[in-house]
């Protein structure tokens, strides 16, 4: 059976059909991770452009 590392915590847990909480090794690592989704813990970053009124050349 493949195992992959918990996203969370980073114990092995079994990747497959049995594991109703896959990727994570727990019930208790899902709701952690959700939680911190919801209150805007992870962020996905966004690369800085300028105003669509700036000069070329211009920051």
């Amino acid at each position: 059976m493949k195992t992959v590392p918990c996203p969370r915590c980073g114990a092995l847990a079994p990747y497959a059909p049995e594991n109703s909480w896959r990727p994570f090794c727990s019930e208790r690592c899902r709701i952690i991770d959700l939680g911190n989704w919801a209150s805007e813990a992870y962020r996905v970053p966004v690369p800085i452009e300028p105003p669509a009124d700036a000069e070329p050349g211009e920051k």
